[in-house]
């Protein structure tokens, strides 16, 4: 953990960045703020030690250690100190792609995080802090790769509004997922799935639609285009209707248009462009 009060700011970013560090910093005793106009970037705040009270968008929440909060630009927030002591780490950050990389992520909303000990904040904004340090003038690039890491690690681990991390319902569903892997070309139902999970085939779609963001049977039908993307160019030979019913279509025309619909053209023009590439000698 860091061991003294430091904040980083740069007077001029790179707007031309995907993503890009605005400001960074670890605070020994953090001030009282009310922004009603909220800050002009995105903006996390977390608790390294003590506790904090911070309100938005009507709402309260209690900043103790392994806590955070990641707003949006111009959210109206206060906070202040609600011990003797509340030491916080914070990093503020835009970029030309900032909106579509949180959107791909789900995360383009202001959040509530909890249980971040997996995610590794604290050491990620420590490392960006002693990177500044060392290499000042060269170091917006590696704070980038630094702060996309910490997006991804946040997605993945955190518990948003102290919901399940997304590493928590993967590992409710990963037998499922593994035996779809192997028997994908198999004639399978909701109903099959529900029985390998044990589960009602209602609990199973909540479960893929709180984790993949699409039912089960949508799962299933995408796990089958990406295998039949890979006989496609493997088995350049294999007739399409071998194709379907490898990958579980038991009807070629429902492939091919299932395919198209998918992927936006057809399998054999698939195959016919990627397979000619795959076999243009390298120069």
């Amino acid at each position: 953990m860091y061991n003294k009060k430091v904040r980083y700011e740069y007077i001029t970013v790179e707007e031309s960045l995907p993503l890009f560090v605005e400001s960074v910093g670890y605070n020994t005793q953090e001030l009282d703020f009310s922004r009603p106009g909220g800050y002009p970037y995105y903006h996390w705040l977390q608790t390294v030690e003590g506790e904090g009270r911070f309100s938005f968008d009507g709402q309260e929440y209690i900043l103790s250690k392994g806590r955070g909060i990641l707003l949006k630009p111009f959210t109206p927030h206060t906070y202040f100190s609600k011990s003797k002591v509340w030491s916080t780490m914070y990093v503020t950050f835009g970029g030309q792609s900032v909106v579509s990389i949180l959107e791909s992520l789900k995360m383009d909303v202001s959040t509530f995080y909890t249980d971040l000990g997996d995610i590794q904040s604290e050491e990620i904004i420590t490392d960006m802090l002693m990177k500044i340090e060392s290499d000042s003038e060269f170091s917006k690039l590696d704070l980038s790769i630094y702060l996309y890491k910490f997006l991804v690690k946040l997605r993945k681990y955190g518990k948003m509004n102290n919901q399940p991390s997304l590493s928590h319902l993967y590992d409710k569903v990963r037998h499922i997922v593994e035996w779809l892997e192997t028997s994908y070309g198999e004639d399978i139902t909701l109903d099959d799935m529900a029985s390998h999970l044990n589960v009602s085939s209602q609990y199973l779609n909540r479960l893929f639609q709180n984790t993949f963001k699409v039912s089960p049977y949508t799962f299933l039908i995408q796990l089958r285009i990406r295998k039949a993307k890979e006989i496609l160019l493997q088995k350049p030979e294999l007739p399409l209707k071998s194709v379907a019913i490898l990958t579980g279509f038991n009807d070629v025309s429902y492939f091919v248009a299932t395919f198209k619909k998918k992927e936006g053209i057809t399998p054999k023009k698939y195959r016919d462009l990627f397979a000619r590439k795959k076999r243009i000698p390298a120069r």
